[in-house]
């Protein structure tokens, strides 16, 4: 591709792009040669099952409403073929739903024409795949620069871009590598990275480290919270592993079958689950490590002891506590402001699960 006297806004080296929000809005997606004749049906509540034996259609989603705040971690998990990858695939228009509205801010994607689609996905989303879809041919640098010179970015601009974001995933000495001569981790560090000096508002990463050995992908999901710190992107996750789900997600949403079954924070799906499918998933995960002080602590003045900051896990306070030898914390805000108490007895009665529960189990 010739070279273009382009380059990025002083803006765009600095400071990524605002993020945006996400809305899903009433969406159905039905597979089929004829979705639009079956789609009473579907209203009227016939099952997957029933949908594809009876009338050979596939339901793919039915009545998806789902708010995804600016900036956040938006996790979408579920079995296979529950849906998951198909409502991702929505966001970008690379699938178009049956009925339904998707909105990236102010923007109905379902609105776009042809020319302003491609437009809307050069600019505003990026996507990190599971395996990893690297172009073999072209080395770290080429691969990472890629989108900005798609955009016509200029070659010196794109370059030291791509050369920032390449060091901020922790790959610099790496730029004339080709993808194969790098493990599966720094593939998709590679992506990541690929993602990010396209400098896109919404992030979009589909079983992103599902490919990954469990320590690699423990360490991929750390690069993803620390930079999520500094960049602020809306991230789109989906994943099929509930403990991936609890450690990145700000909200859950939960699919099965094509439809919504639960959403919300990791707290709040663990202390309430909606059904037994959802109880199922959350019975054995480590409440220790999702349940956070501010969701136990109790109204109080001061006492003596240690502070800990609201939004830390009860494991963290109660591995506190227990090395003071105390019953009880002070629970005080991001600014140190006194909030409340959390008690050991507290915590512990937060980590074992009820006695119905267990028996159930």
């Amino acid at each position: 591709m010739a070279d273009s006297t382009a380059s990025l806004p002083a803006a765009e080296t600095d400071v990524v792009a605002s993020s945006v929000g996400v809305s899903i809005k009433n969406l159905y997606k039905v597979f089929g040669p004829n979705p639009a004749a079956v789609m009473p049906l579907v209203h009227q509540g016939l099952s997957k099952d029933e949908l594809r034996d009876n009338h050979g259609h596939v339901l793919g989603l039915r009545n998806i409403n789902l708010d995804m705040k600016p900036g956040a971690i938006q996790v979408v998990m579920g079995l296979s073929g529950s849906g998951k990858s198909t409502l991702i695939r929505h966001i970008n228009r690379l699938i178009d739903p049956t009925e339904g509205e998707v909105w990236v801010g102010d923007e109905n994607i379902m609105a776009l024409g042809a020319k302003a689609l491609r437009e809307f996905r050069r600019r505003s989303t990026a996507m990190v795949f599971q395996r990893f879809a690297l172009f073999p041919h072209y080395t770290v640098m080429e691969n990472v620069q890629f989108g900005l010179e798609v955009k016509g970015v200029g070659r010196k601009a794109r370059r030291e871009e791509a050369a920032r974001w390449i060091d901020r995933v922790g790959l610099a000495g790496y730029e004339d590598n080709y993808p194969n001569q790098l493990s599966g981790g720094m593939q998709q560090r590679v992506g990541l990275a690929r993602a990010l000096t396209n400098d896109a508002p919404v992030l979009l990463m589909d079983e992103a480290f599902s490919a990954l050995d469990p320590l690699i992908r423990s360490d991929m999901q750390s690069v993803l919270m620390d930079l999520q710190g500094e960049i602020g992107k809306t991230i789109v996750f989906i994943t099929h592993d509930l403990d991936e789900a609890l450690r990145l997600g700000d909200n859950i949403a939960i699919l099965r079958d094509g439809e919504m079954v639960q959403q919300g924070t990791g707290q709040s799906i663990v202390l309430r689950p909606a059904d037994d499918y959802i109880a199922s998933f959350v019975r054995d995960v480590n409440r220790g490590r999702v349940i956070r002080c501010r969701t136990l602590m109790q109204p109080g003045a001061p006492v003596e002891g240690p502070q800990v900051e609201q939004s830390l896990v009860i494991e963290e306070a109660a591995r506190l506590l227990s090395a003071e030898g105390l019953e009880t914390a002070n629970v005080v805000d991001g600014k140190g402001r006194h909030r409340g108490l959390i008690t050991q007895s507290d915590i512990i009665a937060a980590i074992v699960p009820p006695a119905a529960e267990t028996e159930a189990a």
